[in-house]
């Protein structure tokens, strides 16, 4: 099916859309990556300048889903860092809504 794909790279391809084995997008048993999605499977991506964009919730989940998520992004990325880096790991974060302002969190927790 990539084949197929390929030819929409062009318009799929910078807005972020182009399915990649390696996300997961790809795949013969659809039913399971479903279920996974579904399930709450963490997926992030770094943009150029190494920022991670990435969702946490909706604005009808409560402040202790929230939390969760978050803790669990956190983990995630934490568990990420590579074991030959030394020094601080996450220099800054910042929370926002789509379109609201950003609140600074403390990384010294992590």
């Amino acid at each position: 099916m990539m084949g197929v794909v390929g030819r929409l790279g062009k318009v799929l391809g910078p807005k972020g859309l182009m399915p990649n084995p390696k996300a997961g997008t790809v795949t013969m048993d659809v039913t399971k990556a479903v279920n996974d999605i579904k399930a709450g499977k963490i997926e992030y991506r770094l943009d150029k300048s190494n920022i991670i964009h990435c969702p946490i919730g909706k604005a009808s989940f409560t402040e202790e889903q929230l939390a969760d998520n978050l803790g669990a992004l956190m983990d995630a990325i934490v568990k990420a860092k590579p074991s030959t880096l030394k020094g601080q790991y996450l220099r800054s974060m910042t929370l926002a809504t789509t379109m609201g302002p950003g609140v600074r969190v403390s990384t010294a927790k992590y």
